[in-house]
């Protein structure tokens, strides 16, 4: 949304993507997993009282919306890149295939997968961790508004702490705010570390990729 209360902002939208570049330019492989709470929320929805699975459906077509947007914007930058749904909608994007997505990387194009897992009552954090698993990815950021996990909402909480590190077991007993717990149940069986950091930051995705900037990590191995 950028600062916008609803939608799309193009020029937020393509700042993420010089973010994106900046990391291609590393020589890293990149595939991308969007949310659409900027259009519609199917928790949301649910709470109006609309049936949920209906309501998360409409969720996963917003995510579309926000792919095709962010492709656009790549591709303004001169990078290759692919949409893949979870939905089959063969006129707007390709349907996500395992094998095929994986050959996109390996040519050297970013892949951004839409409509979550394809599934009501799966978040799209819970569909990052998934593909990030199904891609063998080395690592899962995910970007947000603050630079890292706190114990609670800093913009709420002047005291709030901010952690460097945290074990997966300890996101767990804990319940902080990271990721739902199938995402992070997910992450954590497939030993892939998550990233948390801020994508407000110019040039905050491709210094969390070197391991540099602040970030959170989430893992359970000794750094």
């Amino acid at each position: 949304m950028g600062d916008r209360s609803y939608g799309l902002d193009p020029n937020y939208v393509a700042r993420v993507a010089d973010e994106i570049k900046g990391v291609m330019k590393l020589g890293a492989q990149v595939c991308l997993v969007v949310g659409g709470g900027n259009i519609f929320r199917g928790v949301s929805g649910a709470a109006e009282g609309m049936e949920r699975a209906t309501a998360d459906q409409m969720g996963m077509l917003a995510t579309v919306i926000n792919a095709l947007a962010m492709r656009s914007a790549l591709q303004d930058t001169g990078v290759e890149c692919r949409v893949m749904s979870a939905i089959p909608m063969n006129n707007v994007c390709e349907p996500f295939i395992r094998q095929k997505a994986l050959r996109h990387l390996e040519k050297g194009r970013v892949v951004i997968f839409a409509a979550g897992t394809g599934n009501p009552f799966f978040t799209t954090d819970t569909a990052a961790a998934l593909r990030a698993s199904e891609m063998n990815c080395d690592a899962l950021l995910k970007g947000t508004k603050v630079d890292g996990v706190y114990n609670a909402d800093p913009a709420k909480d002047p005291n709030a702490t901010r952690y460097e590190q945290l074990s997966f077991h300890q996101v767990l007993a804990e319940d902080l705010n990271v990721m739902d717990h199938a995402a992070i149940s997910l992450a954590r069986e497939n030993h892939i570390p998550i990233l948390v950091f801020s994508l407000n930051e110019i040039g905050s995705m491709a210094a969390v990729v070197q391991q540099q900037g602040r970030f959170t990590i989430v893992d359970d191995r000794t750094p």
